[in-house]
């Protein structure tokens, strides 16, 4: 089983790097590898691009670079969320957006281009806020009653379809040449117009979130097997839940808010990571988080090299990820979940 993790780690970073050199050098603009080299040797040594090197390094460090690390960072976010909220419901096929975090952050993000402003920061904090006041709120309905994961679920259904509705009704409302454009292409996703102060703010909340949830991440291996076994074991079941809730939702909501609706990265590569790693927390969170990085940046690869204008990357995800989860299920034994 070590080697086989080890073998899944090498072969996930291979591809990673692979992903991140492909992501550098190819798109509208081409840079080959050694051009590639030469700037990064260039900037380690503080030295400026001149003459032939200046045009490929303003598009390497101010267009392509924060690309590159907004997907790694949005990516591996949206996985690790993924592994918790399964873990958590101990059900492979739960993803965040099941507790309310998609139709929050896409309410926040049409009441801020709506009422006040449509730049970056306003509608980032406003579907940010949005998505954790959703959160909060199926926490708060769901975290009763006798099972209470059966609660959660069904407190995330309510609250989700209750701001569906209300994203809906400011759709409704919206001015149809200017407003509900933004809304529309924000909530289909996309890393083009991503700036260094995007990934910065980004990169804080994440960093902070995945470090909280990977230090406890054993309480997640023991709310795998059960409440009843769990607080057996000393476990105080509803505050360990309540911190994945809030770190997880704080994760996937930064990754969301930064660059709209991303779907299909958490639930795929969350269930394809544990076919891949096992079940253990300690090996699933951050291989997750390596899987989710790669499959992003590649996905955001490939949109900018399809021809034509940029497509918005969640009409990929999805075509990708709706046939592969189809296949997973088919090929799925009749066991169910496995811990």
């Amino acid at each position: 089983m070590k080697l086989r993790k080890t073998g899944a780690f090498t072969a996930i970073s291979v591809v990673l790097a692979g992903a991140v050199i492909l992501a550098l050098t190819n798109g509208q603009y081409h840079i080959d590898v050694a051009t590639l080299w030469k700037l990064l040797l260039l900037k380690i040594s503080g030295a400026e691009a001149s003459g032939d090197l200046a045009t490929p390094a303003t598009v390497l460090w101010s267009v392509r670079l924060p690309r590159v690390f907004m997907a790694l960072i949005v990516g591996a976010a949206l996985a690790v969320g993924g592994v918790v909220f399964q873990g958590m419901t101990r059900n492979p096929l739960i993803s965040p957006s099941f507790l309310g975090i998609t139709h929050g952050a896409v309410f926040g993000a049409s009441v801020a281009i709506i009422f006040f402003s449509k730049s970056a920061i306003a509608v980032e904090a406003s579907a940010f806020v949005w998505a954790l006041v959703a959160v909060a709120i199926v926490f708060a309905i769901g975290n009763r009653g006798i099972n209470s994961i059966t609660t959660l679920v069904i407190a995330g259904v309510i609250v989700s379809s209750f701001f569906m509705a209300a994203g809906s009704f400011l759709k409704y409302i919206a001015d149809p040449y200017e407003d509900l454009p933004a809304i529309t292409f924000w909530t289909m996703g996309g890393l083009n117009n991503v700036l260094a102060p995007n990934v910065a703010r980004a990169f804080g909340i994440i960093s902070v979130g995945m470090l909280v949830i990977y230090i406890f991440r054993w309480r997640l291996n023991l709310l795998a097997v059960g409440d009843e076994d769990a607080t057996s074991m000393g476990l105080n079941v509803k505050a360990t839940r309540a911190i994945f809730v809030f770190f997880g939702a704080m994760i996937v909501a930064a990754g969301s808010s930064s660059c709209g609706i991303i779907m299909w990265v958490d639930l795929i590569t969350a269930h394809v990571s544990r076919m891949f790693i096992g079940p253990d927390h300690k090996s699933l969170i951050p291989f997750s988080a390596l899987m989710g990085a790669a499959f992003l940046l590649l996905t955001d690869t490939a949109v900018r090299l399809l021809p034509g204008s940029e497509m918005p990357i969640s009409i990929v995800t999805s075509f990708i990820g709706a046939p592969l989860l189809g296949y997973l299920l088919m090929k799925q034994n009749n066991a169910g979940w496995k811990n």
